[in-house]
């Protein structure tokens, strides 16, 4: 299982812009599923972005709070993924995680469960307030 570290979290105001990366050691991200959770205090873990394998077409899921505004996306060479966030709202303020698993699978109509993940990152805050 890959060892991953996130990074790129901080504060922002709303309507403003970060980029996550989730930098994985130990094993090849395009081999693994990987999706986005976030958790804000006193709320359930909730899903802003998977992509399944690359042999599995990188099929990008984003749940109706995020879409349009998150992107999730591969950089190959450094073994990282990216999680582009913008337009970002007071409501946005969580813990971000990345997550990996090699048997999942992130369908277009089918968001995984956190539970679905077997390797996390610690987390990075994000926090959108003016």
């Amino acid at each position: 299982q890959p060892q991953l570290v996130e990074s790129g979290g901080g504060l922002v105001q709303p309507g403003g812009s970060l980029r996550l990366s989730c930098r994985a050691s130990g094993s090849t991200l395009n081999d693994y599923a990987i999706g986005w959770f976030r958790q804000a205090p006193g709320k359930e873990r909730e899903g802003v972005s998977c992509i399944s394998p690359a042999n599995h077409g990188d099929v990008t899921n984003y749940p109706g709070s995020v879409r349009g505004r998150f992107a999730i996306s591969r950089d190959n060479v450094n073994n990282t993924v990216w999680l582009q966030m913008n337009t970002l709202k007071p409501e946005d303020t969580a813990v971000y995680y990345c997550a990996a698993d090699r048997r999942t699978l992130c369908w277009a109509s089918i968001f995984p469960n956190y539970w679905d993940f077997g390797s996390w990152g610690q987390g990075t805050q994000v926090t959108v307030s003016s």
